[in-house]
């Protein structure tokens, strides 16, 4: 079956620190709700038990998964939920021992009984969790779900397939890998953007379009402000303190601003030799990953564990190349970014769970030096080519967070991702395409055969690589 995925479903706001086990599961919770409701169950319930199975259950207190679902059972919307708001609903369920299901009830909730890590694994996919709902009359249902990363979620039977394949006909241009989407622009003589920006109107209107990317791209800018502007320690017992802001400070001297459009004008008039060009595009990273790692806003990228590399890349063009860059620019890049992204999910995966960091890091790193290329000039074979060179050289990255936390190495590895795309993007720009050799299908299919063949200790489970060989005592 083929995949409709608009770039909405590549970049979705929401919290921290884990697409796959933060948003996801939260996502998964707002549909049992769901469910329920459609059952006409939701006023008779009088408990609820969660289990956490494979890579949720054994890097789930690192990923907040079980604060996921508790905010989600609260019927708390993670796009919109003030941050502020988090923490007091968490400790209420903790110190009161009950929920407000749905926003709706009150009913008994011990998060320490009827949330059970299980660290077996469900045969469908890695990241799996059930809810069981139990009535009143001893009635009992049960939903399973799937975080597949990226925050989204399907259930092994995929009831919404019949939906997706409605909304693909819609398409004018329906791509499934990356050889359609250059036969696409060749025949129609469009960029890239152009062909993603044909598809997305066909789902809705050009202003809801505007309006979207554009609100992802304030949420991107301001959640590197709020980086570039904390210190102090990240949560989660590693004690690792932000870097963002001491590096930010030493790069931006005593300039004046007072919100991140005027931060944005101040960065353009700094020095941009070499080496504050590499401190400036870590920096930028850095921050929106210490904003992830510490349950904040974020724009998932397409996850949360590497959503600093395309706002710092995007960032990198507007402040460096392009001082007059502006919405038409942003919006480009978006897109570009978007139809990468979802070519990776349909081709292999975006999961940690299921492919290691390369789905993660790599695809981001590929999403961004494609999307770079298009906005320097790139023709759509050289944008292409920029997404191989960015994936060819994270091929075989594996995930093994200390403490399953999203902070060592997954904080920097986004440093090194946007470096690693804004490089694609020039060596792409600098080659005729017709000259490459590796097509960025044939990458994307040796990333799953590589993500097939990894042992499942370097996949989001903390039991292998770093998560071993660095333990909490060492930090």
């Amino acid at each position: 079956m083929e995949e409709c995925i608009s770039v909405f479903d590549m970049l979705k706001i929401g919290v921290g620190p884990s697409s796959s086990h933060t948003l996801g599961p939260w996502r998964a919770a707002e549909r049992f709700l769901a469910e329920l409701r459609e059952e006409n169950l939701l006023q008779d319930v009088d408990r609820v038990k969660v289990d956490l199975y494979g890579s949720l259950s054994l890097t789930g207190k690192g990923h907040a998964t079980d604060l996921a679902v508790m905010l989600g059972l609260s019927g708390q919307d993670p796009e919109y939920i003030p941050i502020q708001n988090i923490d007091k609903i968490i400790k209420s369920i903790e110190n009161d021992n009950q929920i407000h299901l749905g926003d709706e009830f009150v009913i008994p909730f011990s998060f320490l009984q009827d949330i059970i890590f299980n660290k077996n694994f469900l045969p469908f996919h890695a990241n799996g969790l059930t809810f069981t709902a139990y009535t009143k009359d001893d009635q009992e249902y049960a939903s399973t779900f799937y975080s597949i990363g990226g925050g989204f979620v399907v259930k092994e039977e995929r009831v919404n397939a019949k939906k997706k394949i409605e909304i693909k006909c819609a398409f004018p241009y329906p791509i499934q890998n990356a050889d359609e989407l250059l036969e696409y622009s060749v025949q129609q003589k469009r960029s890239i953007s152009e062909i993603v920006y044909e598809n997305e109107k066909s789902m809705r209107s050009e202003e809801e379009i505007h309006t979207e990317l554009m609100r992802i791209w304030d949420t991107m800018l301001e959640c590197m402000y709020i980086g570039c502007h904390s210190e102090g320690i990240l949560p989660g017992g590693l004690n690792v303190r932000r870097r963002a802001f001491d590096m930010h400070q030493n790069l931006i001297g005593l300039a004046n601003y007072s919100n991140p459009q005027e931060w944005l004008g101040c960065i353009r008039n700094t020095e941009v030799k070499f080496r504050q060009i590499l401190k400036w595009v870590s920096c930028f990273a850095l921050a929106v990953n210490e904003v992830n790692a510490a349950l904040g806003r974020v724009v998932t990228a397409p996850t949360n564990g590497s959503a600093g590399v395309i706002p710092a890349v995007l960032m990198y063009y507007m402040v460096i190349e392009n001082h007059n860059a502006g919405e038409k620019e942003i919006k480009q890049f978006l897109m570009v970014a978007g139809e990468i992204g979802s070519i990776f999910k349909k081709g292999a995966t975006i999961s940690a769970a299921m492919g290691g960091c390369q789905a993660e890091i790599g695809v981001s790193s590929a999403m961004a030096a494609a999307a770079l290329c298009e906005l320097m000039g790139g023709e759509p074979a050289q944008v292409l080519m920029a997404a191989e060179i960015a994936m060819e050289h994270h091929l075989g990255l594996t995930c093994d967070p200390i403490g399953g936390l999203v902070q060592i190495p997954c904080i920097e590895r986004n440093t090194m991702g946007a470096i690693k795309a804004i490089n694609a993007a020039e060596l792409a720009l600098e080659t005729d395409a017709k000259n490459a050799k590796v097509p960025l299908d044939k990458v994307i299919n040796t990333m799953w055969q590589t993500a097939k063949d990894m042992n499942n200790k370097y996949k989001e489970t903390s039991e292998g690589g770093l998560a071993i060989a660095v333990n909490m005592a060492d930090c």
